[in-house]
Order: structure tokens, then C-alpha cells, then sequence
């Protein structure tokens, strides 16, 4: 293990955080302001890397697929939190959409089990239609509890989410391992030292960077920002002074969203896009958050560099026990500061 060895594994390692940052700092300040545990949030990851691939696809064109994957991945995002976290204003639409949902559900169920549909499209259509309105009448009867005033409901809506986008993905893309191609320009390698160097990990990490300036400076430096920083704080003085923590609501996730989908097109050159993907990621994210501290750019990019550097080493330099040596320095932060190195009480 000479001295290229380490600048290697730590370059790497690096490269990795850099990575990590754009799912961790997201998921970070979705739970900062809105205190909600997404556990579908590498399914944006996994998803914007197949827009990506369809983008490309299509276009031929892999430039144009980082701003197309994460904006379509932002938007889903906000009509999940529009229509289920936070439906204030939506709760007819979030209806309709969940007896849409049964409704087809029904006609799925009685093509199957009822012979004498046959196999024309209308007869289907026709039991959708009449069992998404008897379901929406029947929805609107029933009194049902805000979600955003119980946490284990918000958990387990998002493990729901995210297993519908696993299944979808799978249906729309198939099962197959794809992976992503940058342009050839960054498939070269530098000479540093007489090291060599990657020119793609070279561009993760400077793409980490631009984006953690802009993060910070809009964090910092706009009303918005001190609007989030507020809502970060004490939501409930936030609205006391006249801050719309709705809209800064919508925003953060619509901003986690649109980050874990760039890291997903960002990422699918060198991990692949596979099914399973998602869930890979999510302890890594989680990882990130914990270690950083809750709503806390700076804590997600100090977690992102150390998650990265503990996975890299220890896989390099103790397989065996590679999850201890990615986990341990996690569990040790809890045990001194709970709310992680840059998280508030």
C-alpha cells in the first residue's frame, strides 16, 4: 500500500461523498422543515436515473437529461406532498386519486376473477369508471385525521411510495441492469502526480461543490431561505409571524426530489441503474442525515465526505467488515450528540 494507494481510495472516497451529498442534503432538510421521514426518497434517486435513460433514448442527448430527469422527478415530488402529506386545500383531488386508485383496482380484480368481460379495454373501463365513483362518495362520508399530526402514518404513507415507485419502475423499464453513458469527453482520465485520475469523479465532485455554493447562498443570502431557516427552527413561531411554511414545505421537497433525481443521472455512469437500487442507497442517505444533523447543509456535506470515505476504506481495506466500518462511526455520533454533528436541539 504505497502512497498512490491512499490518494486513490481517498480521491474515490471523495467522489463518493460528493454524491451522497446531493441525496443526503435533500432528505435533510425535508425532515428539518417538515419533520417528515421520507423513506421514498431513493426512489427519486432510482427514478431519475431511468427518465435519464428514456431522455437520452430519445434525445441522444445525456446534458439534457440532467435538468428533464430532475425537474420531472421535483414534480412528482410536489404532487406527493400536495396531495398526501400536506393536502390543506387538495383533499377532493387527493380523494379522487385514491378512488382512482381503488377503482382500478376493482376492474383489475374482475377481469381476472369474471369470465364474461372477455378482453375488450371498454367493459374495464366502464367497472373503473362506477367503482372509482362509488368509492369517491363513500371517501368523502368518511372523516379522516390530518396526516401531518401522526408521524408513524407519514412513515409508513412513504414505505407505501416507495414500493409503488419500485413496481412501477420495474413495469415501465423492466428488470434489466442499465447503465448510463456521460459524455466521452468525461470518460478520460487526468494525470495528477503521476496519478490518474478519473475525469468523471473529478466532475461529481465539482458538480457537488457549485450546487452546495447555490444551496448555501439561497440558504443564507434570500427570504426564502430565511424563510426555511425559520421554519428549520420553530415552524409554529415561523407561521406566527407570517411565514407561509405551506409553500416552504412544498419547495424543500420539491427541492429534495429535485436533488436525489440528479444524483440518480449523476450516479447511474458508475453504480448502474438496477432495480433495488433505491433501497441501496437509503441507509447510505439516512447515514448522511444522522451523522450531519438534521435540516443542516453544512452537517449533510461533513456527513456526505465521512460516509463516503468510511464506505470506501473499508471496503478497501476491510471487506469483511465494510458495514462496520460505515456504520460505526453513525452509531458512535448518536451515542455523544444525538442530534448529529450539526443538528439543533
Amino acid at each position: 500500500m504505497n502512497t498512490q494507494f491512499w490518494i486513490v481510495q481517498a480521491f474515490n472516497g471523495v467522489s463518493y461523498g460528493a454524491l451522497l451529498f446531493l441525496v443526503g442534503s435533500g432528505l435533510s432538510l425535508i425532515f428539518g422543515v417538515m419533520r417528515i421521514v421520507n423513506l421514498s426518497h431513493g426512489a427519486y434517486f432510482l427514478w431519475g436515473g431511468y427518465i435519464a435513460l428514456s431522455v437520452i433514448h430519445m434525445t441522444g442527448s445525456w446534458a439534457l437529461s440532467l435538468p428533464i430527469a430532475a425537474l420531472a422527478v421535483a414534480l412528482i415530488g410536489i404532487a406527493m406532498e400536495r396531495l398526501f402529506l400536506r393536502s390543506e386545500g387538495f383533499e377532493f383531488l387527493r380523494t379522487a386519486v385514491i378512488a382512482l386508485g381503488l377503482g382500478v383496482l376493482v376492474s383489475l380484480a374482475v377481469a381476472r376473477w369474471g369470465q364474461f368481460m372477455g378482453d375488450g379495454w371498454s367493459q374495464l373501463i366502464i367497472v373503473a369508471a362506477i367503482a372509482t365513483v362509488g368509492f369517491y362518495f363513500l371517501l368523502n362520508r368518511i372523516s379522516i385525521v390530518p396526516i401531518e399530526t401522526d408521524v408513524l402514518r407519514q412513515v409508513l404513507l412513504t414505505v407505501g411510495f416507495a414500493f409503488l415507485f419500485q413496481q412501477a419502475a420495474l413495469d415501465i423499464w423492466g428488470g434489466n441492469n442499465m447503465d448510463i453513458n456521460p459524455p466521452t469527453e468525461l470518460t478520460q482520465s487526468i494525470v495528477v502526480g503521476g496519478v490518474y485520475l478519473p475525469l468523471y469523479r473529478v466532475f461529481m465532485i465539482a458538480m457537488a461543490f457549485a450546487i452546495g455554493i447555490v444551496l448555501w447562498l439561497v440558504m443564507e443570502k434570500t427570504r426564502m431561505g430565511a424563510a426555511v431557516r425559520a421554519t428549520v427552527d420553530d415552524a409554529q413561531m415561523a407561521r406566527g409571524v407570517g411565514i407561509d411554511t405551506t409553500r416552504v414545505s412544498m419547495f424543500i421537497f420539491a427541492l429534495g426530489a429535485f436533488l436525489a433525481a440528479l444524483g440518480g443521472v449523476i450516479g447511474g455512469a458508475f453504480l448502474g441503474i438496477y432495480p433495488g437500487l433505491d433501497f441501496e442507497i437509503l441507509p447510505l442517505a439516512f447515514a448522511v442525515v444522522i451523522i450531519g444533523g438534521m435540516g443542516s447543509l453544512g452537517g449533510a456535506a461533513i456527513g456526505a465526505l465521512a460516509v463516503g470515505l468510511a464506505d470506501n476504506f473499508g471496503k478497501a481495506l476491510f471487506p469483511e467488515v465494510s458495514y462496520f466500518t460505515l456504520y460505526a462511526p453513525m452509531v458512535l455520533i448518536l451515542a455523544v450528540k444525538p442530534t448529529g454533528l450539526f443538528g439543533r436541539e
